[in-house]
This record gives structure tokens, sequence and C-alpha cells, in this order.
């Protein structure tokens, strides 16, 4: 029996693993996307849309490239974190080929509007940078929070952040998007780092990807730079998987712990962006752990 793909819109500020997420996304029959909607985070969003345009380009999708807000709703920008993600955004891998075409017309937060509009009940947004659009998308168009399917977010930490020591880079990007998404009346997933963390794209995979055709190569070249961080940073063996966990999550979910209650967000002090649970506020189903190994094991054969 043949089984209809779920409707996705990847928010997305691409980002090495977010261009991992996007291959992900392209290799799943079971998931078909609608649009990808870019945001600042990992680089401004002028970087972020052209790097969403030229892997569109670059990976075959058809889905649509929206470009998205380009500061958080009441707070400077911060400083793109080149250190991470290279000075263009993608590992500084070659992005040159031919002229990308212009992103497609239409406010990302307007065409996350008008899709779930089209299609209720039937949309998940995959969420996997600052939730600036989607904040957008509820305060201009409230009715949506009845009409989509499921959000999910790779964002969050509960145990220890990586921006700082309590925060977590896509929620403290913009806390406030954070928090007004987090307390809307509509089914929330999150997908913090106590449950990415343990999901690591060792090195010595990456070069047995490397070694079975063109794809494996990209993914080879695109973490290299990324891998060598966590190296320095972290001390780790290879690169973490935050974005392909969201996608995860929605194919594999019995690769998640999950515990259900209310989340909220800091939004002033040393604890700024940090997630907590809360007393009060939507039910939230939150993964706070996840079958690392196998998680990579899958994202290996998926693309393979």
């Amino acid at each position: 029996m043949t089984t209809t793909p779920r409707l996705v819109i990847l928010d997305t500020d691409p980002g090495v693993d977010d261009a991992l997420a996007l291959l992900y996304l392209r290799a799943r029959l079971d998931l078909r996307p609608l649009a990808i909607t870019t945001v600042f985070g990992n680089a401004d969003v002028e970087t972020t849309t052209r790097n969403a345009r030229w892997l569109r380009q670059r990976l075959g999708l058809e889905a649509p490239v929206h470009r998205g807000a380009g500061a958080p709703l009441a707070r400077p920008r911060g400083v793109s974190p080149v250190h991470v993600h290279g000075e263009n955004g993608l590992g500084d891998i070659d992005l040159s080929g031919p002229v990308l075409p212009p992103p497609d017309t239409g406010a990302a937060h307007e065409k996350i509007v008008d899709l779930v509009r089209a299609h209720p009940d039937k949309v998940t947004i995959v969420a996997i940078g600052p939730l600036t659009n989607l904040a957008l998308a509820l305060r201009a168009a409230p009715d949506i929070a009845g009409l989509v399917a499921e959000i999910v977010i790779m964002g969050g930490a509960f145990a220890r952040g990586n921006v700082t020591p309590f925060a977590e880079a896509n929620i403290h990007n913009d806390p406030e998007a954070a928090a007004e998404v987090l307390a809307a009346p509509w089914p929330v997933t999150l997908v913090p780092l106590d449950a990415t963390l343990p999901c690591v794209l060792t090195d010595a995979t990456a070069r047995d990807m490397a070694q079975t055709g063109e794809t494996g190569r990209f993914v080879h070249d695109l973490t290299r730079g990324y891998a060598a961080t966590y190296a320095r940073h972290e001390g780790l063996d290879g690169c973490v998987l935050h974005d392909v966990a969201a996608l995860v999550r929605i194919t594999r979910p019995e690769l998640f712990k999950v515990r259900s209650a209310p989340v909220s967000v800091i939004l002033d002090g040393e604890r700024l962006g940090q997630t907590v649970w809360s007393e009060q506020g939507p039910i939230r189903q939150v993964c706070v752990d996840a079958d690392g190994p196998e998680l990579a094991r899958h994202f290996q054969q998926t693309l393979a």
C-alpha cells in the first residue's frame, strides 16, 4: 500500500547541518517539501537564502525558496558563526556553477500562512533555524495554529547550551520568537541539544560515504571543516547531525525518548534563551534523548 507523503515546509538557515537535512529530505519518499523558507542564523539572511537556492539547484529540488526574516523580533542580530559554518555558511565549499535563479516571490512567513491554509491539517513545519518566520506567521494569521499538522523544532537545551552554558543557538538567536511559538496553541515537538548531541556522524563514516558516490563525497566535503570545529572545541570525532535529527523525529520516532510537558523560554539575564520546564502552557513533546548511533546509521543508509 502506498503511503501519501507528509507535506513539509523546511524553515532553515543553511548552514552545514541544514544542508545535510536537505540531503535527507530529498532522499525520503515519505516526505514532500512544499517550500524552503529561509531565516538568518548560521549566516545573514542574504547568505542563507543564496545557500538554499544553491542547494536547491545542486540537489535538484523542486520546492520554491522564499526569503524570510533577516533579524530577530526585538533584538539586534548577533554575529554569524563563521568559525563553525565557514565564511560562506556551507563549510567554504566551492559554490561556483550556473547563475542561480532569484528567490521565489513572497516573504517566507506569508508563504507559510498560504501553504498551511491551502492544506489544512496536512502541513508539518520543520524549523531548523531561529523561529522568527514562525512567529511572524502567527502574528499575521493566528488561525494557522489550528490548521497546521505539527511543528517540529530543532532547538533548545535543558542540560547544556552551545552558544552559552545555558542556551542553544536557534532559540538564543531570537528568544522572543521562540517564546511566542512555544506559547501558541499548535502541536509542537521540540528536538533540543539533549537529543541531538548523541547523533554524531563520525569522521570514519564520512570517509566511508565519500567512497560510495557523488552524494557521499558531497557529505564528506561539506562536513570536513564542520567536523574540525567539533574536534577543536568539543574533542569530538565527527560532527553532530542536529538538523537531520528533526526530520528523523518524523520518519523514525522510535529512536527518541520523549517527555510531555509545557516549555518556556528565559528572556533576560545570563540564562537568556534557555528552554526550561514550565508548570503552565501548552503541553509539548520534548525529545530528551536519542539513539544517536542508530540515527547516524539511518542517515548513512538513507543517502546510500
